[in-house]
């Protein structure tokens, strides 16, 4: 089956309908390559799918490695190298902080030495006073407290990012070790094989997905010389689609249910169906069946999984701004179009500017999101490998890329609109609505905002026939940073346009970019986009 059979049996077997005429059962499709099955079930999520990471790879960001290393918890075993506190009163007196010598004692005169080694850390008060009993009978009172511990140094090896000796105390957990060593390597380390090794033998095995998923974690007293080893990473299965963990899930055995992967996944309340592709028999195939069906299924090795609501709801609810009477949320039929909801919503003619009505759509805000960032990306790639003929340009290049460098921090930080221009010269499009669309109503304006690289950015008296330059120079001119050549306008109903000097209609706003003062052509064409696409799709202007 082609690649083009393949797809449109993808699209056919997402589809409800589809799943309501085969009675909810199976489809099984034999593709070209597992690759493929793999690619068409991540194209069913309908968001951008980042890189997976294994499951708990956020573990180790640095919190572990900052564990606070003065506290002895309660079940700390007392060792060699210790130091105890003790206070006697009464019969005898005697203070002092005594270290636990390499016997495992420690040593009251009067008493003689004390066995303390191997005594947890809440039994040792009790320990020393019933010793110290034995001596005096009577009219004496006993207090010890662990002062503190001998520092450990633990190996930490196998797939781990940083391997090495590091140093820590005896209660430090195994995450703070391996958090030391730049946690787990994400593409080869294992989550569920870690092995503690002292004196070259296996003294704890550690399945992080149990302390992931339920906060249990084996507890291990470590000692100087220890070993923690992280094994390779077993078998996995990607997890993607409507699940709030969507990652790679490593196996502890060779296959696993579908029960145990939805546990794992935390599926959105609404996911109904799930997609399956990987390797049978020596054969790729893929899957879409309904939950209840998945869960009893076998998942191995290599499997990719898309969980997927795949219903559409009957009803939608959008939202309406702007300049309108009545409520600002409507619950309509799906299928519902623009101009048949406009109908409902009541508007003061005198107020509304009804022929200027635009959306915002997430999905397109989510667009506008994703241009700015590979454009961002592109201007970082060329002004980080821009090249420099002499020490002058060199030192004029480090000047730049500071200004880049703080350029994109402010750039990633706008948020597009989303806003789809549906009303041209009062015609307005009688597009389909989708669930979460806000409506905005423009209110009717006389005036004209000026903003950007302006002297005094203010709003102005609508003219008739005055050009942008012509409010430009009312509100004090262009800065001296501004772009001159290019002024941006935007309309009422969204559109936006642009030029030496641009027709205002009343409602505009412009926008006046500034100057990049990059020598670099390419780079100073990058920027000029990237200011461009901003205002756009953010209606601000950002300076280098």
């Amino acid at each position: 089956m082609n690649r083009f059979l393949l797809l449109l049996t993808a699209l056919v077997v997402s589809s409800p309908l589809y799943a309501q005429s085969v009675g909810g059962s199976s489809l099984d499709v034999e593709t070209a390559t597992a690759a493929d099955a793999a690619e068409l079930l991540r194209d069913m999520d309908t968001g951008d799918i980042d890189e997976i990471k294994p499951f708990g790879a956020n573990l180790f960001n640095g919190g572990f490695s900052n564990d606070r290393e003065d506290g002895l918890n309660p079940n700390y075993i007392v060792q060699p190298g210790d130091r105890v506190s003790v206070r006697i009163w009464g019969a005898t007196e005697f203070a002092d902080h005594l270290t636990v010598d390499p016997q495992g004692n420690i040593f009251i005169p009067t008493v003689g030495p004390i066995m303390v080694a191997g005594t947890s850390n809440q039994d040792l008060n009790q320990r020393v006073s019933k010793s110290v009993a034995t001596v005096f009978t009577d009219n004496v009172r006993v207090y010890t407290s662990l002062d503190g511990s001998q520092p450990v140094a633990v190996f930490v090896t196998g797939f781990v990012s940083n391997p090495g000796r590091f140093a820590g105390i005896p209660s430090n957990s195994a995450l703070h070790f391996i958090d030391r060593a730049g946690g787990i390597n994400a593409r080869q380390g294992s989550y569920r094989d870690i092995k503690i090794l002292r004196d070259g033998n296996n003294i704890a095995t550690i399945d992080l997905y149990e302390f992931l998923l339920s906060g249990k974690m084996a507890s291990v007293q470590f000692k100087d010389g220890d070993t923690v080893v992280v094994g390779s990473r077993g078998s996995t299965i990607e997890v993607t689609g409507d699940v709030s963990n969507a990652a790679l899930f490593e196996l502890s055995n060779e296959s696993i249910t579908g029960r145990e992967l939805i546990d794992m996944a935390l599926l959105d309340p609404s996911v109904g169906f799930a997609g399956v592709s990987g390797i049978r028999n020596g054969k790729t195939f893929s899957s879409y069946v309904p939950l209840r069906e998945f869960a009893s299924m076998q998942l191995r090795n290599g499997d990719v999984v898309a969980f997927r609501t795949d219903q559409h709801d009957e009803v939608i609810v959008v939202e309406v701004e702007g300049a309108h009477r009545g409520p600002s949320r409507f619950a309509v039929p799906r299928n519902t179009r623009l101009r048949e909801l406009l109908d409902y919503i009541e508007v003061d003619p005198e107020l509304s500017d009804a022929g200027s009505v635009s959306l915002k759509r997430k999905n397109i805000a989510n667009r506008q999101k994703a241009a700015l960032e590979q454009s961002l990306q592109r201007l970082e790639a060329r002004y980080l490998t821009a090249s420099s003929q002499t020490d002058r340009e060199s030192a004029i290049r480090a000047q730049e890329a500071t200004l880049i460098g703080q350029f994109v921090e402010r750039a990633r930080t706008v948020t597009p609109n989303g806003r789809l221009v549906v009303a041209h010269n009062g015609d307005i499009a009688n597009v389909m609505l989708q669930s979460g669309d806000t409506i905005t109503i423009p209110s009717r304006s006389d005036s004209v905002l000026l903003s950007g690289e302006v002297l005094v950015s203010q709003a102005m008296l609508f003219k008739p026939g005055e050009s942008a330059r012509d409010y430009i120079k009312r509100s004090g001119g262009f800065t001296s940073q501004a772009l001159e050549d290019r002024i941006v306008l935007v309309h009422a109903n969204g559109e936006v346009s642009s030029g030496k000097d641009p027709e205002v209609r009343s409602g505009d706003e412009i926008i006046v970019l500034p100057k990049v003062p990059v020598k670099n052509l390419q780079i100073a064409s990058t920027i000029v986009d990237i200011l461009y696409k901003i205002a756009v799709a953010a209606s601000v202007a950002v300076r280098l």
